[in-house]
């Protein structure tokens, strides 16, 4: 099976720095630099569809634009990118996220995944008037993907739950195809519903080991509940034609880390009921020393950014190691970003794909099913 590439829509902003932000932390400064007009990330979109990645994930919070929103303009500007829209469950009633998928799916030929964030940080849901408790939020996620896989196989629902109550739902059209649903967490209870509802269980860039114990746990949790799940792995990359480029360039962007701005991320991380993020903040502690956690996997990102902090750094020969690495304890789905987006791309596109696809792991899901014909020489 190929191996599948998701890239990053940067609707924070973009920058040759890091743009921090993420998980109740506000963007940098650095965000500033290409703002996340439709204009540029339809740009990275297109070269992204280009290269070969099959979607784009588009984060969620307040630190970011709305995923929905900007994903509906920048699909008009692209063929047959995918788009992996982040959204929280608490801020929308189930029937109309479920319809709202039913229509992207229709306008856009069946281009929208969904990435179900729970949402970690209880003072950044109360803003959007959310008052639920970590796990209660967890149940309510529980009960609205219940619903909306319901209502997107064409049945009427009836349903009161502990959080969520309808009455007669359904839809007058139904999603082809029906989105697939990608969903993160580290908590008990964020197993249990990975294991119920999803498609895709999505980690952060652990070192190998601990995403291992994860895959074995969701897993398992699964084979109780008679599903099967797939794997996925969220990481930044820096790759480029020889290790000692790469590692120049991730300490070019750790120089750039104000320490005061280090700091009051950190401090505001660290307020995170997130057990994902913990689990990031735990690989770098806070420090720039010994950031290299396993070969080629880097926490520096961690320091200024939250959610995903860690990248794969190296040639592009010891990157395409690394996957298969992950691969081989059962991630088939890479959901990848770098700074700049659009650069980034590029590199990691023209540098790392090919030596993938060289050894059978990769094929562009868009090339042409059929040989083009020759070419006949052109004479005068």
């Amino acid at each position: 099976m190929s191996l599948t590439f998701h890239w990053f829509l940067p609707t924070n902003g973009d920058s040759r720095h890091v743009v921090g932000g993420g998980h109740g932390t506000p963007a940098t400064a650095f965000g500033r630099n290409r703002p996340p007009t439709v204009a540029y990330l339809s740009q990275i979109a297109r070269a992204a569809e280009d290269l070969g990645f099959v979607g784009a994930l588009t984060p969620t919070g307040a630190w970011c634009e709305d995923a929905w929103l900007t994903t509906a303009m920048v699909s008009q500007h692209t063929e047959r990118l995918k788009f992996l829209v982040a959204f929280r469950p608490g801020f929308v009633s189930p029937t109309l996220a479920a319809q709202m998928a039913s229509t992207f799916q229709r306008q856009t030929g069946g281009r929208l995944l969904l990435n179900v964030v729970t949402g970690g940080e209880s003072h950044e849901q109360r803003a959007y008037g959310d008052f639920l408790d970590k796990d209660a939020r967890y149940r309510r996620t529980g009960e609205f993907l219940r619903i909306v896989r319901d209502l997107w196989e064409g049945k009427t629902v009836d349903l009161s739950g502990e959080h969520l109550q309808v009455e007669d739902a359904r839809l007058a059209r139904v999603p082809d195809p029906v989105p697939e649903v990608y969903f993160g967490g580290s908590s008990p209870i964020a197993g249990e519903i990975a294991a119920r509802h999803v498609d895709v269980y999505l980690t952060w860039g652990e070192p190998p080991a601990q995403v291992a114990e994860k895959i074995a746990w969701v897993r398992g949790l699964a084979a109780k509940e008679g599903r099967t799940v797939r794997f996925g792995i969220r990481l930044h990359v820096i790759t480029r034609d020889t290790a000692e480029q790469a590692w120049t360039e991730a300490h070019k962007l750790l120089d750039g880390f104000d320490p005061d701005t280090v700091k009051s991320v950190q401090a505001g991380l660290a307020r995170s009921e997130s057990e994902g993020q913990r689990r990031m903040l735990a690989l770098h502690g806070g420090s720039r020393e010994d950031l290299e956690i396993h070969p080629n996997l880097w926490a520096g990102i961690g320091l200024v950014r939250g959610g995903a902090g860690t990248a794969l750094v190296g040639s592009h020969d010891e990157v395409a190691e690394r996957i298969k690495e992950y691969h081989v304890l059962g991630i088939d789905e890479f959901v990848l970003s770098g700074y700049p987006h659009l650069e980034e791309a590029y590199w990691f596109g023209e540098g790392v794909l090919p030596r993938l696809a060289a050894q059978g792991l990769w094929q562009h899901p868009f090339a042409p099913t059929t040989a083009p014909a020759a070419q006949v020489p052109f004479t005068s």
